[in-house]
């Protein structure tokens, strides 16, 4: 183990590209401000924060899976991922400083008179006996309350979990003591995931995206957003494995392990195609006014070019270059497929919420890879000090060996 390399040190251009795409991102926001939000258009003003707003939720979304991703892992009593668990926690650190963003902005939003949320508005709520039934839940106390709650809790829970892993990093002696030390993990990961399901699987989905269409509901929409979340997360973790392999660390990861990602993540893209296509059938079908409402201008509008690119790419791409053996073991390719499948996913964001504030004309511009840069920028910086913190091995762990030893 001391010929490992544990202990990563941050390259200069990972520095240099990350604070370049930061400011890039703040010049995108600063301009876009004062063209766009600052506009007496209400539109145009409501483009602007709902294009700030599906990158700050996408964002937020995708690094939590990381800590999903391990708390489910845990709880199976899986040891192939141990050689790179690091990285994943490194992933969700960055969630309380993305929930703050995200958090600041969903409570401006719904407190301001932008009316991106159209039932803050008292007057129109006044006026239509549908948003006068759903006033239980669609009102600003309980909107903020849940938001504070699932973002605060996301960050502590996951924090929690972090610290109960820091225990393999030290040695222990005793069958008893290493029982005693995966309980504490198994409890953690238990809290987490409980915490997870009440609020990705119906709070969150529900208030920040689907509420923005107020008439409209589907029950299938949690578990389409949380597909789409969980890829893009399992992408996340992938990209971070292979540049960190590539610069020399996690030499005890192998492409066993790359294998069983690219496992994940085609398994996981066609989870995400049957939700996609199950919702869409049964509400094609019903052929319901009050249902097809969501779909119309995204199948025959001005978002339909970006409703099938999005199918394409989250769906046929990884079926067609996933499925093989090699693919998932080589390298390039797993590269390759992780970035396009961020980017498909970000895409499917973008058409979830910005369909919604925007449906009569299409608002994909210079501003939405503005601020994807900015976002894209933290991710980087904020993660590759995470990975400094801490020994990139948990060299003590019980289930380190089953890792070494992996083989699909």
């Amino acid at each position: 183990m001391a010929s490992i390399k544990t202990q990563f040190v941050i390259p200069t251009k990972m520095k240099t590209w990350s604070l370049g795409l930061i400011a890039v991102g703040v010049i995108s926001f600063i301009i876009g401000f004062v063209t766009q939000g600052l506009s007496n258009d209400p539109q145009v003003q409501q483009a602007f924060w709902g294009t700030i707003m599906y990158n700050a939720i996408y964002f937020l979304l995708i690094t939590n899976i990381a800590m999903f991703f391990i708390c489910a892992l845990t709880l199976g009593m899986s040891g192939w991922q141990v050689a790179f668990n690091r990285v994943s926690e490194a992933i969700s650190a960055v969630v309380p400083i993305f929930g703050l963003i995200t958090g600041v902005l969903l409570i401006f939003l719904v407190l301001s008179k932008i009316h991106v949320y159209h039932w803050t508005d008292i007057n129109y709520v006044k006026g239509d006996t549908i948003l006068m039934h759903k006033q239980g839940f669609l009102n600003l106390p309980f909107y903020i309350t849940w938001t504070i709650l699932s973002i605060g809790l996301w960050s502590f829970l996951g924090a929690r979990m972090r610290k109960a892993c820091e225990v393999w990093d030290e040695k222990y002696e005793g069958a008893q003591r290493s029982q005693r030390f995966l309980w504490r993990t198994t409890v953690a990961a238990s809290l987490f995931l409980a915490f997870f399901g009440i609020t990705a699987g119906c709070v969150t989905p529900w208030l920040w995206q689907m509420s923005l269409d107020a008439h409209w509901y589907s029950t299938m929409y949690s578990w389409y957003v949380f597909a789409s979340s969980f890829v893009g997360g399992l992408a996340l973790i992938t990209l971070f494995v292979i540049y960190l392999k590539n610069k020399g660390y996690l030499e005890l990861t192998n492409q066993e392990h790359l294998h069983d990602l690219g496992k994940f993540l085609f398994a996981f893209s066609i989870f995400w195609t049957y939700i996609w296509f199950a919702q869409y059938l049964l509400i094609w079908y019903a052929n319901i006014p009050d249902e097809t409402i969501y779909f119309k201008h995204r199948v025959q509008g001005e978002y339909k070019g970006v409703f099938f690119l999005n199918l394409v790419i989250n769906f046929v791409c990884p079926i067609l270059i996933l499925m093989s053996r090699p693919s998932k073991r080589n390298y390039t390719m797993m590269t390759f497929m992780a970035v396009l499948l961020l980017f498909g996913h970000w895409l499917d964001f973008y058409q979830m919420i910005m369909g919604s504030i925007s449906d009569t004309h299409i608002t994909l511009s210079w501003l939405d890879f503005g601020i994807a840069a900015l976002f894209v920028g933290l991710l980087i910086n904020l993660v590759g000090k995470a990975l400094t913190k801490k020994p990139l091995v948990q060299k003590y762990h019980p289930f380190l060996k089953e890792s070494i030893i992996h083989h699909t």
